[in-house]
Order: structure tokens, then C-alpha cells, then sequence
């Protein structure tokens, strides 16, 4: 009796443990949906066994179809993975070699990729320019495209590098891996994930995404605005290829975690391959790190309408998915947290922190400049008497309050600050933690440089109205400029629309960041384009519509 009665009371207790988890995992979650940055899917599961899979929000707004875990969404990026599996079960089938010469498979390949190998491809590391960075990019997304067009756009640009020096991030690396895998394999990217991959592993409801088809509860994707959330931009889904076109469920990436992991696609040889970290922490289609003393294997995406995240910790086989069919980077700090607290960390929201008081001469001590690297600084200040701010470069000034002597978070955005001393007392550096990041900064000067100056002029309403219009800046991100009686609102998509004031006809300046937008026209006069500066940001915005 005392043998069941003890049987009786250990489940009891663990049944109680993991209620408390998954309601834990639940107020995570919720804030986000409340402030409406996020609607989507979640898992969290160890092993086979799942913890939390809930759906939240709307899969469609129109009619009100509410998320669930069976929905599916565009992976964007997340599809990385998948294409580096695809090469590595070819490798194994004797078909081709990572160090094999791109120009193997594309014989009339410019010169200049003669050195470019698969291996660059997988790894960022090519040199190739990113197809979606360029200003023809704007005129692709919108109707059907093969991969030999795609590549065209960028096979007579120079490299950004010589390959194998660096290591960035580019699109069109996993195009041409795309066009590898259907050169060897002889069918089409769709075809040989759905077979090598997708129905091996029993995931019924992923696939190669579809302007055209019909599939049985997709989500509709959207982006924020200030009225709420709007239907997402157009792209032809021909576009992202192998390196963004796949979609799937939350449910059935448990079953590729598990797959991947467990010997069921490729071998453990390939496997390592995989997830050994070349450059900047990026493998093969997955960046690998480690996050509180425990590797990770992850890989974020990002397409019209649809953000994602998908995290595996291979030591206790943990996995979290976030997919959400509203653009924005909320799936990446959910799933961090989500994480965590599936670890065992407390983890507190900017609402359940506690404000302390703390002597201005202790909060003196911290303003100045802190170097992140060269060019991004963090300025800490202290204004109206005794309140500390901070601000990143190119961004406006946040406030912060203390939760200890050293410790300070924003109450806007979920992130700390924390400043360290030496023996002496004296404030050596600075850590951000963010989205479970701590990235270190040296303090550099006690002072902070004075903002730059801008004198506010009057232009004629003609003029400004020239400039409206939508400017595209990343296939998920524009910057759109309206106008609001007789001056300009410019915003960014999933930021608040905020006022832009001239300093010259073409020049205008943000009052509530350190940021500018130089409007840029043609022979004829016509707008073009409009320059951004902001921090170490230095971009030309091709001008994509005008109402």
C-alpha cells in the first residue's frame, strides 16, 4: 500500500511540476499576442515528449480562423537546413563533393567563381553578392522566375570577397545550391525534398509553397502598421527557391528535429559535418553556438508575411519552434525564453522586474561611451536630473531603470544592461543582454559626443508629395513615406510611423533617432530612391510604388 501510495504521489508531483512548465511557457507567450506582435504557432518538446504546442492567433484575420498547431506557414530560412541535407545525402550517394567547384555544375560560370566551392555555398562564405540586396531583386519578386535568371543577377556583379576569406550571409549561395541539387538529382528542389526528406519522416504537411495551389490550412501572412496588422507584400514564391520556400508545421518540425538528430537522414559523419561552425558561428544551413553553457543548433527566417524560428539543444534534446504569419523578430526572443525557461532559468518580462532607486553619484559613474565595435557605440547619459538613458548608434534614447546598483533594464524593449567594474571601482565595460545574447562593450570615453545638429526648414507640400511612395529595403521590409497635412511620416515596416523634418530639399532628418533620408531623383526629376543613414547603416531604398 505505502509502495503505490508513493507511486501515487511522484506522479502527482510531476504532473504538477509540468503544469507549472507549461503555464510558465503560456506567460511567455501571451504578452506578445496582447501587444499584437505576434500570432503564430508554438511547440516546445524534449525528446518525443511535447511540452507546449498551441497555436495563437489568427491563421486568416479575414475570417477569423484562429492558429493552431497543424497550421502551415512559410519557413523562409528555416529551408537552409533542409537544402544542406539535401547536399550532404547526394555527397553520401557518391554524386558530388562539398569541396567540388560551383563551376562543375555551372560550367559557363564567370571567372571569378573559378575558386567557389559547394562548401562556400553552404557556409556564406562565396563571396557571391545577395540577390535579395539588389535593386533588380524589386522587379523579380513579382512573377514566375527560374533559378537561371535569378543567378543571372548576380553572376557578372564582382565578389564581395575572395572566397573563403569572410563569411556573409547571401541568398543567392543557396539558389545556386538549388539548381545543384536538381543537376544531380534530375528532378526539381520540391521533388527531392519531398521524397529524401518530407515522406521519409512522415511530415505530411510541409512542402514547397504555391501562388497557385490550394493547401488545406495555410496561413495567410501579414505585417504590422500602426492601424493594426495588414496583408503582407506579393512574392512569387519561384523566388526564394532552396534558400526560403518551404513550409511546414510546428508538428512536423518536431519530426525533422528528431529525424535530423536521430540517424534517419543523414549519417552521423554527415551530421558532425553539418553542424560544425565554419565562420561566424554558421554551419551548413545552421548557425550552432553556445547559449547559457549549452550548445544550440538554430536558424531563424523571414519572407512577406511570415517570421520563424526553430531552436534544437542537442544535450537534452530540446526543441522549440515559433512560426508566426506576422512579420517582425518577436519569434526569435519567444523562443529564447521559451528555451530557458524549459532549462530551468527564471526568466522575467520588463513588467515583472522591480524598479529600485539608486544615488545619483552611482549613476554618474556609468555615462559615457561604450564600443560594441568600431562605429556602434552605446551612450549612456544621464538627463533631467537623475534619470540614465541609453542609446544604441543611430537610435534614439531609451530610458532605464535599476533593478540593482550595476543592473538596469528598459521597460520598451525586453532588454538589460549591466554595467562592470574593476578592483578599483572603476567601470570598465558594459553587457547587453538581449534575446538571450550578452554582448560585451568597452568603455571608451566618461563623456558622450554631442548629437549632430539639423536645422529645420520649410518645403513647398509639391515637393514633399513627390517623395511619397513605398521605398523596399529587404524582401520583408519597406520603408513607406506618407503625407500628413503639409509635412512627411516616414515608417518602417513593424516600427511606428514617425515625422521627418527638412534640412534641404532633398534632406530630411529624424527628430526621435539619429537617422536621415536623402530622397534621390533622376535626370527628369523624378524620385528614384531615398539614401538611409543610420549608425553604420548606408543604404540606397529603390522607390517600388507611388499611390
Amino acid at each position: 500500500m505505502r509502495t503505490i501510495l508513493r507511486a501515487l504521489l511522484a506522479v502527482f508531483v510531476a504532473t504538477s511540476c509540468f503544469a507549472q512548465d507549461v503555464a510558465r511557457l503560456e506567460q511567455i507567450v501571451q504578452p506578445y499576442v496582447e501587444n499584437k506582435t505576434f500570432m503564430g504557432s508554438v511547440l516546445v518538446a524534449r525528446g518525443a515528449d511535447v511540452i507546449l504546442s498551441k497555436g495563437y492567433g489568427s491563421a486568416n484575420l479575414e475570417w477569423n480562423i484562429p492558429n493552431t498547431p497543424s497550421t502551415k506557414f512559410r519557413l523562409g530560412s528555416i529551408t537552409k537546413q533542409f537544402t544542406a541535407a539535401s547536399i550532404l545525402l547526394l555527397e553520401e550517394r557518391g554524386k558530388l563533393k562539398l569541396d567540388d567547384p560551383i563551376k562543375t555544375y555551372l560550367p559557363d560560370a564567370p571567372a571569378a567563381w573559378d575558386r567557389i566551392t559547394i562548401f562556400n555555398l553552404l557556409t556564406h562564405t562565396s563571396g557571391i553578392p545577395n540577390f535579395t540586396n539588389l535593386p533588380e531583386y524589386k522587379t523579380l519578386q513579382l512573377s514566375e522566375t527560374p533559378v537561371a535568371k535569378t543567378v543571372a543577377t548576380v553572376r557578372d556583379k564582382p565578389l564581395d570577397f575572395f572566397p573563403g576569406e569572410k563569411m556573409s550571409y547571401s541568398n543567392s549561395g543557396y539558389i545556386l545550391l538549388g539548381h545543384v541539387i536538381e543537376k544531380v538529382s534530375g528532378g526539381s528542389y520540391e521533388k527531392f525534398v519531398q521524397e529524401n526528406i518530407f515522406t521519409p519522416l512522415g511530415m505530411k504537411d510541409s512542402g514547397y509553397d504555391s501562388n497557385s495551389a490550394i493547401i488545406a490550412r495555410r496561413a495567410a501572412g501579414y505585417m504590422p502598421s500602426p492601424s493594426g496588422p495588414v496583408n503582407a507584400g506579393y512574392i512569387h514564391m519561384s523566388i526564394p527557391h532552396a534558400a526560403g520556400a518551404l513550409y511546414s508545421t510546428t508538428e512536423d518540425l518536431l519530426r525533422w528535429e528528431q529525424g535530423l538528430f536521430g540517424g534517419k537522414v543523414v549519417s552521423a559523419a554527415s551530421l558532425q559535418k553539418m553542424t560544425t561552425p565554419f565562420k561566424n558561428d554558421y554551419a551548413l544551413g545552421v548557425v550552432v553556438q553556445t547559449a547559457g553553457g549549452r550548445k544550440v543548433v538554430q536558424h531563424g527566417g523571414g519572407i512577406e508575411g511570415f517570421n520563424t524560428f526553430m531552436a534544437y539543444y542537442p544535450d537534452d534534446k530540446l526543441t522549440v519552434a515559433v512560426l508566426a504569419n506576422i512579420n517582425g523578430t518577436t519569434p526569435n526572443a519567444i523562443a529564447t525564453k521559451l528555451a530557458a525557461v524549459a532549462h530551468g532559468e527564471a526568466v522575467q518580462s520588463p513588467s515583472e522586474r522591480k524598479e529600485i532607486t539608486v544615488p545619483k553619484a552611482t549613476l554618474e559613474k556609468y555615462v559615457g561611451t561604450y564600443e560594441f565595435a568600431p562605429g556602434i557605440n552605446l551612450m549612456v547619459r544621464l538627463v533631467e536630473g537623475d534619470q540614465l538613458t541609453v542609446q544604441l548608434t543611430g537610435q534614439g534614447q531609451l530610458p532605464m531603470f535599476a533593478e540593482s546598483e550595476t543592473k538596469y533594464f528598459l521597460k520598451i524593449v525586453d532588454a538589460q544592461v549591466e554595467f562592470v567594474k574593476d578592483a578599483s571601482g572603476a567601470v570598465t565595460h558594459a553587457v547587453l543582454h538581449q534575446n538571450g545574447r550578452d554582448q560585451k562593450a568597452s568603455r571608451t570615453s566618461a563623456t558622450v559626443a554631442p548629437s549632430p545638429q539639423h536645422k529645420e526648414i520649410t518645403v513647398p507640400v509639391s515637393t514633399l508629395s513627390s517623395y511619397v511612395g513605398t521605398y523596399q529595403l529587404r524582401p520583408n521590409a519597406a520603408l513607406t513615406v506618407t503625407l500628413d497635412g503639409d509635412h512627411l511620416m516616414a515608417q518602417l515596416t513593424g516600427q511606428p510611423n514617425f515625422p521627418i523634418f527638412a534640412e534641404s530639399e532633398t534632406l530630411f532628418f529624424y527628430k526621435i533617432v539619429e537617422a536621415t533620408l536623402e530622397f534621390q531623383k533622376d535626370a527628369s526629376g523624378a524620385t528614384t530612391g531615398v539614401r538611409l543613414k543610420q549608425g553604420p547603416v548606408n543604404e540606397v531604398l529603390t522607390k517600388k510604388s507611388t499611390p
